[in-house]
This record gives structure tokens, C-alpha cells and sequence, in this order.
């Protein structure tokens, strides 16, 4: 029999001892993001990320997504499936 979902309530982070998995706060968790990107950029460059949006998203939600690519991540790497 399969096991039953189950729904996280928190972060999981991977420890950096052992590399299993451990609970964490959001603010650890979102600085662990933060890190991660960061390190990318700097040993690839800004174009390294991309970012797809949903045409069945709002406007609203296109936008912050390009937003985000643009200003945050500094990739012009963004695209939709407006066009199908």
C-alpha cells in the first residue's frame, strides 16, 4: 500500500554535516536561497537563470515574475507560453 501524503509545515534544509534533511526556520531557509543564487551568479554570471511564466496566470503575476528576473536575478531569460 502507498503512503499516505504528507503536507510540510516548515523548511527542510540539508544538513551540511551529513547531507540529510533537517527542519528550519523560513529565515534560514530563505538565506540558504539566497546564498544559493548568489553563488551561481557569481561563478556563472546573471545569465545562468531563466524564468517561465504561465500564460493562464494574471498580468499581474507575468509581471512579477519579469520583475523578479530582471531586478533580482539580472537575466533577461524570461519567457512564456503566450505564443501556443
Amino acid at each position: 500500500m502507498a503512503k499516505p501524503y504528507v503536507r510540510l509545515t516548515q523548511p527542510l534544509v540539508r544538513d551540511t554535516k551529513d547531507g540529510d534533511l533537517r527542519p528550519a526556520t523560513w529565515d534560514e531557509a530563505l538565506d540558504r536561497v539566497v546564498e544559493g543564487f548568489t553563488a551561481a551568479r557569481v561563478a556563472h554570471g546573471p545569465a545562468t537563470f531563466g524564468t517561465f511564466s504561465c500564460s493562464k496566470a494574471t498580468n499581474e503575476v507575468n509581471f512579477a515574475a519579469q520583475k523578479f528576473s530582471r531586478t533580482i536575478l539580472g537575466s533577461n531569460n524570461i519567457d512564456s507560453c503566450n505564443r501556443t
